[in-house]
Parts: structure tokens; sequence; C-alpha cells
């Protein structure tokens, strides 16, 4: 009889040791995903500033679209809002074990050449000094400055992809 209560607390023992197992090694993989999102956070940082260099430095005429990583308006998004456009063809820069793909959009609609910016684009206005209080007078718009949405998909370690998009202004 001793010996059957023995064996039933053995195996009782043994699937409390194994259920504890488990538990420290679901533990340990989803603190690692963490980290790989973080670390994946921080790779994409690179590619928001080489997009936010490569419009501020390179992007000569806005209504032209520049070899895989530039649009002169919005592209179709899907649910997500990532926007449905051939990230493997876009430029990458590598950061570590992670790959940075970007692209940029202005955000505008309709037809180019944009005629109208203030309808047909996102903008960022500063307000003015009210300068026209006289009858018949016009007052003219505010500076205004172009929106540009960049979208990066960072690739990192076993296939994960993390997204991050930002809007980036350029002004005059």
């Amino acid at each position: 009889m001793t010996m059957l209560v023995v064996l039933v607390l053995l195996s009782v023992m043994l699937l409390g040791g194994m259920a504890l197992a488990r538990l420290t090694e679901v533990g340990t993989l989803a603190s690692g995903n963490t980290a790989y999102r973080e670390a994946a956070v921080q790779a994409s940082e690179v590619g928001l500033n080489t997009v936010f260099a490569r419009i501020r430095d390179e992007l000569g005429n806005e209504d032209t679209a520049q070899a895989g990583w530039y649009w002169p308006t919005i592209q179709n998004a899907d649910a997500n809002g990532i926007p449905q456009l051939d990230f493997d063809a876009a430029p990458t820069v590598t950061v570590g074990a992670y790959t940075v793909a970007y692209v940029a959009e202005r955000m505008c609609e309709g037809a180019l050449p944009v005629t109208r910016p203030l309808r047909q684009c996102l903008v960022k206005q500063e307000p003015q000094e009210i300068r026209c209080r006289e009858a018949g007078c016009e007052e003219l718009d505010p500076p205004n400055a172009r929106q540009f949405r960049a979208t990066v998909r960072v690739t990192g370690p076993k296939d994960t992809q993390t997204w991050v998009q930002s809007l980036i202004t350029r002004g005059e």
C-alpha cells in the first residue's frame, strides 16, 4: 500500500514539475518576442531618419514618383493602413540582424500635377496675424508645409515583421 501511495505522489510531483518547466519556457519565449519587437522598433528609427533625409535633401519635383520609394499621391492601403506597395523592391537599410525597408507618399489626392494644394493635400498651416480688417480686403492663406507619410517595414530574426508609420513635414 505504501508503495502505491509513493508512486501516486511521485507521479503528481512529476506532473507539477513538468507544468512548472513549461510555464518557465513560455515566459522565456514571451520575453524573447518582446525583446525582438523592441529592437525592431528601434531599428525602424533608422528607416524613418533615412526617408526624412531623402525627402528633405533629394526630392526635387514632388509631382514625380521616385524609383520605388516615393509616390506623389496617397496609394491604396489595406485594412491596417499599410500601403499596398512592393516592399521587396523598396530601398533597404541593414541594422544588425534587421532589414529595414521604407517608402514615402505625399498626402495628396487627385490628378497630378497638384494645382490646389490646400484642397488636395494634407498640409500643416501656421496661423498668421490678421492684417486685413477693411471691407473688400482679401487675406492671404497662411504659409503651409506639405505632409508625407513614411511607412517602414522591419524584418527581423525568425522572419518577424514590424510596421511603423510616421508623418513628415516638408516646409518652404
